[in-house]
């Protein structure tokens, strides 16, 4: 193992210097505090990259930095799942509700000329008894209005 400044083990192993303080940080790579609190880094050389620095294809790393491990990671890939099926539920139920929306308005031409009231055909005899209502309009006056007979208000 060698001891080396964080700048050294970054351009011997092909990272930043950044990524050499996150693995600190982690405890990934074992480090020491030397003269004046300065960062020492100890790096075996079979930990040491042999692509150039600027390269980031085919780092070899330790197994126990392996994000697919994190426990971490897979809550999250579990919530991204949840969120994923929880959005498809709802594009499913959106456009159900634009199905329906879209029936509806197919209909409302068809309601509005249902809802138009009927006139009923004039007699000869109503166009002379201007003055009272015949009997049968009468009748269907009194029926349409039950509830207010139902409550006593007729």
């Amino acid at each position: 193992m060698d001891r080396v400044s964080v700048a050294e083990a970054a351009r011997r192993l092909g990272v930043s210097q950044d990524a050499v303080y996150k693995r600190i940080k982690r405890g990934t790579i074992p480090w020491e505090k030397g003269a004046e609190d300065k960062t020492y880094v100890w790096i075996e050389e079979e930990d040491v990259s042999t692509d150039s620095p600027n390269s980031s294809t085919d780092r070899s790393y330790d197994s126990s930095t392996d994000p697919s491990t994190d426990p971490l990671v897979d809550e999250l890939r579990d919530r991204i799942g949840f969120l994923e099926r929880q959005l498809e539920h709802e594009q499913r139920a959106h456009g159900e509700l634009r199905r329906l929306l879209a029936g509806a308005l197919e209909r409302i031409p068809e309601l509005e000329a249902s809802a138009e009231p009927r006139e009923a055909p004039v007699t000869a005899s109503e166009e002379t008894d201007k003055g009272t209502a015949p009997p049968e309009q009468q009748e269907t006056s009194q029926r349409r209005s039950w509830w207010r007979a139902f409550f006593g208000l007729e």
